[in-house]
Formats: C-alpha cells, structure tokens, sequence
C-alpha cells in the first residue's frame, strides 16, 4: 500500500460534532438512513431522506481507498461529516459520506433517497422523471439534488449541502452491495424495508 501523506500518518481526533458518525463503518451507514440532505447549490432548495446506504473501508477491495489515499479519494480521509463526490462512468454524481477519524479512509454510498422539498425542481434536473425515478439510485439522486465535484471535501455542516441526523427506520434491511465486482460477498448495503425509493429489493 502506498505510503501515506505525512498528515494522514496517524488516525485523528474526531471532530465533536461528528461523533455519532465516528464509528465503525457498518454502523455509520446505519445512522445515515432517516437522515436529511439539504441541498442549496445553485440558490436552489431540494431536500431528501436517506433511504439506503452502502458502506467502504479502506480493507475492502471495491473501496476506492483500498490502495491508500491519492488525489481523487483525498477527502475520504478528512475524517466524518465530509462529502465525497465521484463520478460513475464518467457522468453520474455519486454522493459519499465520510466516517471515522480522520486518516481512517471510511465512507458510505447514498445509494437512494426519498424526496421532501423541491420536487419540481428534482424533475427539471431529471429531464421530467418523477415518482421512485427521481432518487431510487446513486446518480439519480445525485442529479436530483444538484450534486457535483466541487462538494468532494465539503463540510456537510455547512450549505450549499447539509446532512441532518435523523431517527433510524423501524425496519432496516442488510444485504450484499449492488454493481460491485469486488467483496461482493460483504453484507454492507443498508435499506429502509418501508421505503418505495430503494434502487433494489430483497425478496422476502
């Protein structure tokens, strides 16, 4: 594994306002669903529920920081509360929120969403889908909500993109990840059962 830079050397204190997010990331993508994303980009108000989750650590060979920490995943190791921001397949904007201590290279995927403000303005972004189409994927949601690579390293404490805690879903259902070639095996992906914006069902 590449050495990492000197700053990144040792774990860091958490920052205290992330404490409920410093913590394996398993849980943390747990805590996440029932959570609120408020995005203001562009001036403009969309909000949303978080309805699914996958989680990636740096021992996981489908994580982006499984070799160790370079420019393009440089904000996973800034530590819990910061987006990461990628691109899939060179045009969707999928939206990751760092966990743990800084240094530790922890994240987890917003794989979908539930609608709350802005609805009109999430079908504009959309090009005119709406219902479970709006946000039943990462990309999906991520255009929805004005998401783009210039938020890689925000501090979602802060506009234009915030992440309000929320309560846990009554019923949350854990499976493998999804469109992973790699740890496929890892029982990492979180969903609200109750909710009809997951990108994918377990059949009971």
């Amino acid at each position: 594994m590449p050495e990492q830079p000197a700053e990144l050397s040792a774990v860091q204190p958490p920052d205290p306002r992330w404490a409920w997010l410093d913590v394996p990331v398993e849980e943390a993508a747990r805590r996440l669903l029932g959570c609120r994303l408020i995005s203001e980009v562009g001036g403009d108000l969309t909000s949303a529920r978080i309805v699914e989750t996958e989680a990636y650590s740096p021992d996981d060979p489908a994580s982006h920081t499984f070799r160790g920490p370079n420019k393009r995943n440089a904000a996973m190791f800034l530590g819990a509360g910061h987006a990461y921001v990628y691109l899939s397949h060179g045009i969707h904007s999928c939206l990751n929120i760092v966990s743990g201590r800084a240094g530790a290279g922890c994240g987890v995927l917003i794989r979908a969403v539930e609608p709350l403000e802005g609805g009109g303005l999430m079908r504009l972004r959309r090009g005119g889908r709406d219902g479970v189409e709006l946000s039943n994927g990462p990309g999906k949601l991520g255009q929805a909500l004005g998401i783009n690579l210039g938020l890689t390293g925000h501090d979602l404490q802060a506009p234009p993109l915030r992440l309000l805690r929320g309560a846990e879903p009554p019923r949350v259902v854990v499976t493998t990840r999804i469109g992973i070639s790699k740890g496929v095996e890892l029982p990492r992906r979180f969903y609200d059962a109750e909710s009809r914006y997951v990108s994918k069902y377990v059949r009971a």
